[in-house]
């Protein structure tokens, strides 16, 4: 037995729900499980699933239609269809398309010229070693000028320091020897080190500036989701600042005025969002969290549930609802 009229709540973003047209794909199933069940109902429209679910627990309507997840805390105040739709949370970001310059910009980092700078010093004081302890018995190859002889040292140094051994110049000398051998000691640890520090402060810079491709990058960053949804429990459960917003509308206009870094919400439509809005700066990570399904929501003591998980069954089995979900997602490409 059902009311006259049912009251079904409606809420959720595109493509589940479009609030103006009152189409969509939650509404979609619904309506085929209204017709044929011959159920009356009348559609009101919610600003965000908080509110609807609220009514929905107040008595105000009979169930609730849209992309509703299905979560343990929400079982313990309402009851659910089964799932129509299996989704998951994903992240938008930025896309921060460095170019040419980009890439090789990290290398002009201040950090990155200090440590080139110790290095010529180091060189420069191996290649004055290496001057002193041969200029007087081997100076057809240091030069008793300081400046070309130093210069032929530090030379010697950095042939030494990568191994090549082109043989040109060799110290001669017990103390030129020893110099080259504690240096090419040295060196081994020091060219590991110099490498390591390039290539972490290339690492470092990616990081501060790329877009965001995983959870761990949320440390420490602003992060925008809906207001009471799924997606906020996990947030906060992650320990990540959270920003409530109303829509994906307002949270997007927040990411891309740089008022947060990320946004984090139920991967469909956060795809349909940026397929149909063409938001080429904008980048979706292939991470996926908290798989969850959608189903729609009643009162615990609601008596339609059971008509509608029979429905729901038939129109899964002859490929409907596969149908309905293909044609919103696939349209325009």
């Amino acid at each position: 037995m059902s009311p006259e009229k049912l009251l079904v709540g409606i809420t959720g973003g595109e493509p589940f729900v479009f609030n103006e047209s009152k189409t969509g794909i939650s509404l979609e199933i619904w309506d085929k499980i209204a017709k044929q069940e011959s159920w009356n109902y009348e559609y009101i429209s919610f600003k965000n699933v908080d509110d609807a679910l609220h009514d929905l627990i107040k008595g105000n309507i009979d169930l609730v239609v849209g992309p509703i997840s299905i979560t343990a805390r929400r079982l313990e105040k309402m009851r659910f269809s089964q799932p129509f739709y299996n989704s998951s949370i994903s992240i938008i970001s930025r896309n921060n398309n460095k170019g040419h310059w980009g890439a090789i910009k990290p290398l002009f980092s201040f950090k990155l010229l200090i440590a080139i700078g110790i290095f010529l010093i180091i060189l420069a004081i191996v290649g004055s070693l290496f001057w002193l302890a041969e200029r007087k018995k081997s100076a057809e190859q240091f030069s008793h000028d300081p400046i070309k002889g130093i210069g032929t040292g530090m030379w010697l140094a950095i042939v030494t320091m990568s191994t090549t051994g082109y043989g040109d110049k060799a110290p001669i000398t017990l103390m030129g020897r020893i110099i080259a051998g504690a240096w090419m000691i040295i060196s081994i640890i020091f060219a590991t080190s110099m490498v390591a520090g390039i290539a972490s402060t290339l690492t470092l810079s990616s990081i501060g500036s790329a877009t965001i491709t995983n959870i761990e990058q949320l440390s420490g960053k602003k992060t925008a989701t809906i207001s009471g949804s799924p997606s906020e429990a996990f947030l906060r459960k992650e320990k990540i600042k959270v920003n409530g917003v109303n829509n994906l509308d307002e949270s997007i206009v927040k990411l891309e005025s740089n008022d947060v870094d990320a946004v984090v919400f139920d991967r469909p439509q956060l795809l349909y969002y940026l397929k149909r809005n063409k938001k080429e700066n904008l980048f979706i990570s292939k991470a996926e969290y908290y798989k969850q399904g959608y189903g729609f929501a009643f009162p615990v003591t609601s008596q339609l549930i059971l008509d509608v998980n029979l429905n729901l069954l038939e129109l899964a089995e002859s490929q409907e609802i596969e149908k309905i979900i293909h044609s919103y997602m696939q349209k325009d490409e």
